[in-house]
């Protein structure tokens, strides 16, 4: 099974839901400043990253979990989609995939840091913004990652696609 995890950017909510995932963050409370600021590629990818899909790491049941920045495409994870799933009925590419989208756990703390820190290059001023909004936004990272595994435990196609909007 291989797990990617989307947002627009995939260095904010998307680096955090993939340590969620690896363990690399707690889930009985909210992470530390240092423990966000630790997490791979946090607040570190730019927009010369979009569509970059960048493995984050193996879980503890040997699933594979990803990150991909969308951009501001639509496109990019429906196109996934179809490819994959060309590649397992004409080709027999046998790997399920699960894509999660992040986005419903971007608040507006995080917007707004996400804009000062990575457009405006202020990450003085954005970074700061961006461990609150990772803070308020831990809680429902965690349930957007515990129901992404929950759905791929029952997964009969190739391909999920989990918009996760509530």
């Amino acid at each position: 099974m291989i797990f990617i995890y989307n947002c627009y950017a995939g260095t904010h909510s998307s680096s955090l839901a993939s340590a969620v995932h690896l363990k690399k963050l707690p889930v009985d409370r909210v992470p530390t400043k240092q423990e966000i600021l630790k997490t791979d590629y946090f607040d570190k990818l730019t927009k010369k990253d979009f569509g970059r899909i960048i493995f984050r790491g193996t879980d503890e049941e040997g699933n594979k979990v990803f990150t991909i920045g969308r951009g501001p495409s639509k496109l990019i994870i429906p196109c996934l989609s179809e490819v994959i799933k060309v590649l397992c009925n004409d080709y027999g590419f046998q790997e399920k995939i699960v894509f999660s989208n992040m986005s419903p756990t971007v608040n507006f703390i995080m917007s707004i840091g996400g804009f000062i820190s990575r457009r405006l290059g202020l990450s003085f001023i954005g970074v700061p913004l961006l461990i609150i909004g990772a803070k308020k936004a831990h809680k429902q990272i965690i349930s957007i990652v515990e129901h992404t595994k929950e759905s791929a435990k029952t997964l009969k196609e190739h391909v999920l696609v989990l918009s996760n909007e509530t």
